[in-house]
């Protein structure tokens, strides 16, 4: 009897062990095993179905199995179109993928507690917390669910260089930007036929809306940051200020004299592109460093490696700078989903993404493709611009090997100067969820007005009905809530 009761206990002992072994190494032991830990990941423009991110993913899960954590990434397809509208109707949807990356309308996610705090895992990180920058921290502090290591993404001008050298007072004009030269200088260009007769048709092209324009000329009309002080010391949202009715009253300027592109409200980004590299639009604005490489090497491979790019500044006025940098949030930026069910080596493809072999992957693309390894030094291939980073750009990691010329050609490096120099930080908060409603609103209304000012479908005098109809769809309790919140 003895002998049976010492076999039973020795029995469930060992079942105990087993048991609790199991539920404590679940991760570890998949890792360590042949099979490897399956994360769904969906990214914009990350299309399973393209050999080139396949290939690009086969060469993340090889490093980081090098590494000692053996990961399977199963890239998800979105269907074409609004990237951030198809997203949330498939995570709402309940299809939720381990990493996701947002382009905006992540807070209606975050909201339903479907996105993790990546607080804790950047605390214990051992490459992405050394790799913040400023207004990566103040971001997280804010809003700790996305997190997007980029060098500051405001948006600068650019024209060819040949263009600009030929234009006979670009230069002086250029030298002291302010509103009034920045008008003549952009009313030269329309009409110099530098590209043949009619080239360029106009002057400058954007997306869908000013957004990209405002970048140029916003902080020149007044419109420092997202709220401002009224001559009472009160908080206003800066679209409905004397300065923003100053500002739309000079872009229906533009528009009415050819100098702005005349169909800039249908355009999208690929056509806005076209326009430039086709010489139709003579100004085109992007995102300093990296986009703006891209287009300059397209302009080179288009026209010949002799033309360049030349980076414009900001108008000069008021005040002088691209658009603030909003510290509330980022805008954009990559998640775990909260029901991931494994978040730890989720986080594991993002820490390994800002060490020295991630972004040797991620920032220079396909060695003997993109870049190829010569003397032990990188030198870089004309392909090499065609190339962009999906995930991280720290601006403190080497990439082993001394590179032979820098990442980013003349105009890329310029702009990336440009945007440092001229940083200012925004005043501005995230919108709670019981005005969201009301924000989205009043902000589809600004766009209505603005729009219908700008083509000359209102009179500027239409923008004080604008004004009032704002205060009262939603913007009289917005507006008092900054005032409580950014005291």
């Amino acid at each position: 009897m003895k002998k049976t009761v010492a076999l039973i206990l020795v029995i469930i002992s060992t079942l105990s062990l087993g048991a609790c072994k199991s539920k404590n190494s679940e991760t570890v032991e998949k890792n360590n095993s042949s099979e490897p830990v399956v994360v769904r990941m969906v990214m914009k423009d990350v299309s399973p179905k393209d050999p080139i991110n396949q290939k690009y993913i086969g060469l993340i899960e090889k490093a980081m199995a090098q590494e000692g954590t053996k990961v399977k990434i199963e890239l998800v397809e979105m269907p074409s179109g609004n990237y951030a509208e198809k997203l949330n109707l498939m995570l709402l949807g309940k299809d939720i993928p381990d990493i996701i990356y947002f382009q905006g309308r992540d807070q209606q996610i975050s909201q339903q507690e479907l996105l993790e705090d990546l607080t804790p895992y950047i605390e214990k990180s051992k490459y992405i917390k050394p790799n913040l920058e400023p207004q990566n921290k103040k971001r997280l502090e804010n809003y700790p669910y996305l997190l997007w290591i980029k060098p500051l993404a405001s948006k600068v001008p650019v024209m060819r260089s040949d263009w600009f050298d030929k234009l006979s007072t670009s230069k002086k004009l250029m030298e002291d930007p302010t509103i009034y030269n920045y008008y003549a200088f952009l009313k030269e260009l329309k009409a110099s036929n530098l590209g043949g007769k009619g080239s360029p048709a106009y002057t400058l092209t954007a997306a869908g809306s000013v957004l990209e324009i405002d970048e140029i000329f916003d902080q020149a009309f007044g419109n420092k940051t997202s709220w401002i002080k009224d001559e009472n010391g009160k908080y206003i949202y800066n679209k409905v200020s004397s300065n923003e009715k100053e500002k739309l009253t000079f872009y229906s300027k533009l528009y009415k004299e050819g100098i702005l592109d005349q169909e800039y409200i249908t355009k999208k980004w690929d056509t806005k592109e076209e326009a430039f590299y086709d010489n139709q639009a003579a100004v085109i604005v992007g995102t300093a460093g990296k986009v703006i490489d891209i287009y300059e090497g397209k302009i080179k491979k288009a026209d010949g490696a002799a033309v360049g790019l030349t980076v414009l500044p900001p108008a000069k006025g008021k005040a002088q700078g691209y658009l603030p940098i909003d510290v509330s949030k980022e805008s954009r930026g990559i998640a775990i989903s909260s029901t991931s069910k494994n978040k730890d080596v989720a986080f594991k493809i993002l820490d390994f993404m800002a060490s020295e072999k991630g972004q040797m992957i991620d920032r220079l693309g396909f060695e003997g493709e993109h870049y190829v390894i010569k003397d032990n030094k990188i030198q870089l291939t004309e392909k090499s611009q065609e190339w962009y980073a999906k995930f991280w750009e720290p601006t403190k990691v080497a990439l082993g090997k001394e590179l032979e010329k820098p990442l980013l050609g003349k105009a890329g490096t310029k702009s990336l100067e440009d945007v440092n120099k001229l940083y200012t930080e925004d005043i501005n908060f995230i919108i709670p969820e019981e005005f969201s409603v009301k924000w989205d609103s009043i902000n589809n209304l600004y766009k209505e007005y603005s729009a219908d000012i700008i083509t000359g479908k209102r009179p500027i005098s239409d923008f004080d009905k604008f004004v009032v109809e704002w205060y009262k769809n939603g913007g009289e309790d917005i507006t008092k809530h900054a005032n409580e919140v950014l005291k």
